[in-house]
């Protein structure tokens, strides 16, 4: 059953509440017309009111690089993928996400495009918030394609990317490109001109060349240390600009893509605001071990990791509520910087901050509740309840304060 917080105003305590600027210990989170009201010492007077216990509440996370989950793939190009995708997000507190393709025909990356624009300006999402679309794929180089289909790369030009911001209806964020390629520069000037993000990645960029982008109006680079010329002491590399200068990065916390160290060494030499954890889920997320499609390309997921017949790691199955958990365990990360690094800095990246990612007065109501272990207990978007833990004894007090009609 769908249901929804009534919509005029809602009192949810916490022992603990990771607000915007600082946590809120034993407060109350006011909501109101999904928005949140205000955060308060003790109960207001005339709300219905929940007390949550020993519940945290966390903002809600946004993927902002993510293919798919259990069985759907932006790339079947059609709504009903884009809804499975949303509504499997929100078991796992994703209240937004970027919908992100892979490398594949030129057409068919474009009817992908279309789908996503058409998506987002319809009617709400069963789940997590469709922000938009992310572009991967097409524009790499062959020396670091990872779980791409080499055949259908393309060189980039102003012109596709012109036809793919027409073709996104203006939902566009983010396009990936590798910049030593011919062409990538003067592409990459036209899509931060367009206020379209460009991201490095699939690269065999040199230090200077990825400075070079960078200086040019890239914003940083795809999941960090995956697919780029790595840090050589004599060359620094792609992964060596990145880590340095002052830009973005994503990061891909799942205990494959990264050793514990690796972590360690991003989280150190990183500012928190610039990391963003990251997904990059295919559609084997949340099913069973076996053969699946990303792409172009068949992959293999053996023990909830997806690789290519050629054994590299394509994609993953991973979930932001598990990537901020591990960051915190392996990468010795505070779980208030983690959580940012899965809500308010992807928020930013995506420039919507200014509505969503964090706890703050004003900014809608998306939210985890999550229990001491950190698993996810519900979920609210826009104060919407989309997911709930069905044997949970608050579930139905939730429940009671909602309507079936959404």
């Amino acid at each position: 059953m769908k249901t929804h917080i009534t919509p005029n105003a809602l009192a949810l305590r916490s022992a603990s509440i990771v607000g915007e600027k600082a946590d809120h210990h034993d407060a109350w989170l006011v909501l109101r017309d999904g928005v949140i009201d205000a955060i308060l010492p003790e109960a207001p007077a005339g709300v219905p009111a929940i007390d949550l216990g020993d519940i945290r509440i966390a903002p809600g996370l946004i993927d902002v690089h993510i293919h798919g989950r259990d069985g759907h793939d932006v790339m079947d190009a059609t709504p009903a993928a884009l809804d499975g995708i949303s509504r499997s997000l929100a078991r796992h507190g994703i209240t937004s996400f970027l919908a992100t393709t892979v490398t594949a025909g030129w057409e068919r990356t474009l009817a992908a495009l279309d789908v996503i624009g058409a998506r987002q300006g319809g009617s709400a999402m069963p789940g997590a918030r469709l922000l938009g679309a992310y572009s991967e794929g097409l524009f790499f180089c062959c020396e670091h394609r990872g779980a791409h289909n080499p055949d259908f790369f393309l060189q980039p030009s102003v012109e596709r990317v012109e036809a793919m911001i027409a073709a996104a209806r203006g939902s566009l964020k983010v396009i990936a490109l590798a910049p030593e390629i011919e062409g990538a520069m003067p592409a990459l000037r036209h899509a931060v001109e367009k206020g379209v993000r460009v991201v490095l990645g699939h690269t065999d960029a040199t230090y200077d060349q990825t400075r070079s982008a960078l200086a040019a109006g890239a914003s940083g680079g795809v999941y960090l240390f995956n697919g780029m010329r790595g840090i050589h002491h004599r060359e620094p590399g792609c992964a060596g600009a990145l880590l340095l200068e002052r830009c973005t990065v994503e990061v891909i916390a799942d205990g494959v893509h990264l050793h514990p160290a690796i972590l360690s060494l991003i989280a150190r030499l990183k500012p928190a605001n610039d990391i963003l954890l990251i997904s990059d889920c295919m559609c084997a997320g949340g099913l069973d071990d076996g053969r699946y499609r990303l792409g172009e390309m068949d992959v293999t997921v053996t023990g909830g990791v997806a690789r290519t017949d050629g054994g590299g790691l394509a994609g993953s199955t991973l979930t932001l509520d598990r990537a901020v958990a591990h960051l915190v365990e392996a990468g010795d990360v505070a779980f208030r910087d983690a959580i940012h690094m899965a809500s308010l800095y992807p928020a930013r990246f995506a420039n919507v901050d200014d509505r969503y990612g964090s706890i703050a007065t004003g900014k809608a109501a998306d939210l985890v509740l999550l229990d001491p272990a950190g698993m996810v207990m519900a979920t609210l978007v826009g104060g919407r309840l989309v997911y709930v833990v069905n044997d949970w004894e608050i579930a139905t007090r939730l429940s009671t304060l909602a309507s079936p009609e959404a």
